[in-house]
């Protein structure tokens, strides 16, 4: 049986899917609250709970047109754009640093055997995860439908290690940035699993600033290789820490949104939800 919180997730997710399927035709908020059946006052109040902006906003946000317009702008972010809108201006997260350390050859040839790793479950404005750290820094953070495969997939990526369900102060600053205070974010550590290559790609995804989106072809090329667009959707695709290495950030030259390991429909959630975050972010700064 699904729970409330369940239920009021896939109505966000489903109204976010027909807001983006709509958006040229810019639905009010009484046809999109009909969507989700529920009243325009409950379902405000729930989608500004869940995406942390209102339908309204998160309708320009998440707009392909603003999309295609950032790309023509060498990645001008969301703000710069929908400035014609009226939008506040934006502004970059300089207080988050997030830094990757890739596995000893060691570590990534025996299954993590002599690690040990703490994961714990946690909430967030996009759905459940899972989080897992160890003494290095975060080594994987994935949304989840069920803990008990969750938490199986996790170990099948480290046999050979220590597995305790702890809630570490690695993880907690991790967790920071889904919250609303961002007074308490230090610096992330990334403790991951990877190829060079697949490391170079996860590094170059976070040099793409909170607020802007990249291209495929444009990470292949900072990595000198432009041909590579193909390799580089793979690696993006086996992002194992999601949101902190932001892959949600990278569309399709087109300006379409493109796929995403955990759902289209999340995505879009991210990219609204940043935009939403930046802008709070300016105005406190004004």
């Amino acid at each position: 049986m699904k729970t409330q919180e369940d239920i009021n997730y896939h109505r966000i997710a489903d109204a976010i899917k027909y807001i983006q399927l709509n958006f040229k035709k810019q639905p009010s908020l009484e046809e999109i609250a009909e969507k989700a059946n529920l009243s325009p006052y409950h379902f405000q109040r729930l989608f500004s709970e869940w995406a942390g902006t209102s339908p309204k906003r998160f309708l320009q946000y998440i707009s392909i047109g603003y999309a295609k317009k950032c790309l023509k702008e060498n990645q001008a972010s969301l703000f710069e754009t929908a400035m014609e809108t009226g939008l506040s201006g934006t502004s970059r997260l300089h207080d988050l640093f997030v830094n990757i350390e890739g596995m000893t050859p060691g570590e990534y040839k025996n299954g993590g055997a002599n690690l040990n790793v703490n994961y714990s479950f946690a909430e967030t404005p996009f759905g459940n995860i899972i989080v897992a750290a160890t003494p290095k820094g975060i080594c994987h953070l994935v949304f989840i439908e069920n803990e008990q495969i969750a938490l199986a997939q996790l170990i099948s990526k480290f046999p050979a290690a220590n597995f305790h369900h702890q809630l570490d102060r690695m993880q907690q600053n991790a967790l920071f940035i889904f919250q609303n205070d961002w007074s308490k974010l230090q610096e992330i550590k990334l403790h991951l699993k990877g190829t060079d290559f697949q490391l170079k790609v996860w590094e170059t995804l976070l040099k793409i600033p909170m607020g802007k989106l990249s291209t495929y072809g444009s990470i292949a090329s900072k990595l000198q290789n432009p041909k590579a667009c193909r390799a580089v959707g793979t690696a993006i695709g086996d992002n194992p820490v999601a949101f902190l290495i932001p892959c949600h950030r990278v569309i399709q030259a087109s300006g379409a949104l493109g796929g995403y390991h955990w759902g289209t429909e999340r995505k879009m959630v991210m990219i609204g939800w940043e935009a939403a975050k930046t802008a709070e972010q300016q105005n406190l700064k004004q």
